[in-house]
């Protein structure tokens, strides 16, 4: 783990912190191997069911690619895995949430795109602020299966933050809270998610995916292929024994 970034289990929830707040969270080497390393471990954590991601501080979740360094480095095209990519350049079969807490411009979007859910502090902001520095956003293509396209036409044309409530109103964002209450709001979130029948979320956050990546048809038929191992697990049969038996219901993932 790098020195910018902890990883800290909270019950079931793994909290993976970007730690730089004097630079706005913003993503050095240090930081982008830091979120490698976390993510990682995370995948290897038998306890840590979710992940959350956040920055420290107050002002930002992360300001984006650090600037600074990519003008010392003469960085041009960086590559697909220069910053980690949830399920494009890193698998993360668990779920995972982004606790916004300030500005996510640039990588920071991509970061909390990156993410399955979003909980967002009443003051974080939303920016492809690429157009506005000449640099570019490969990583948006996912953006119109997220937000209506003409949204996210604006977004990456205008390179202007999007508000929270604006945020939550496209859906971009889950839930929106007032900063104080963020954490709170994550840990909950997760800790939900974190109760439920482990083969059933893993299953679920392959089915959201589907429809991005086949047409209905093939869709269907890939989701019945995920969940018929869940039908068959014993957890299948736990659920409603315990429902019967008026009980909560003890699962073990197989």
């Amino acid at each position: 783990m790098s020195v910018d970034v902890t990883y800290e289990l909270r019950g079931p929830v793994a909290w993976l912190t970007i730690n730089r707040p004097e630079a706005r969270n913003a993503l050095n080497k240090s930081v982008r191997d830091g979120l490698l390393a976390g993510t990682e471990r995370f995948n290897e954590d038998d306890d840590a069911k979710v992940l959350v991601l956040t920055g420290a501080g107050g002002k930002a979740f992360c300001a984006g690619g650090d600037l600074k360094e990519m003008a010392d480095s003469g960085l041009r095209v960086p590559p697909p895995d220069f910053v980690p990519q949830f399920g494009r350049t890193i698998e993360v079969a668990k779920p995972t949430i982004a606790a916004v807490n300030g500005v996510a411009y640039a990588g920071g979007f991509l970061l909390a795109q990156s993410c399955d859910l979003c909980v967002a502090a009443e003051g974080a902001r939303f920016a492809i602020s690429e157009a506005k520095v000449g640099r570019g956003a490969p990583w948006a293509a996912p953006l119109p299966w997220l937000v209506p396209p003409r949204i996210a036409m604006q977004i990456l044309l205008t390179g202007d933050p999007v508000d929270a409530a604006r945020a939550r109103e496209i859906g971009l964002v889950n839930e929106v809270v007032p900063a104080g209450e963020l954490a709170g709001a994550a840990q909950r979130l997760a800790e939900r998610i974190a109760a439920n029948a482990p083969l059933s979320v893993l299953a679920a956050k392959k089915t959201v995916r589907l429809i991005a990546e086949h047409p209905l048809a093939d869709a269907y038929a890939e989701a019945e292929r995920i969940w018929e191992p869940v039908y068959l697990s014993e957890d299948a049969q736990e659920g409603p024994a315990a429902f019967r038996d008026k009980r909560a219901p003890v699962w073990k993932g197989r």
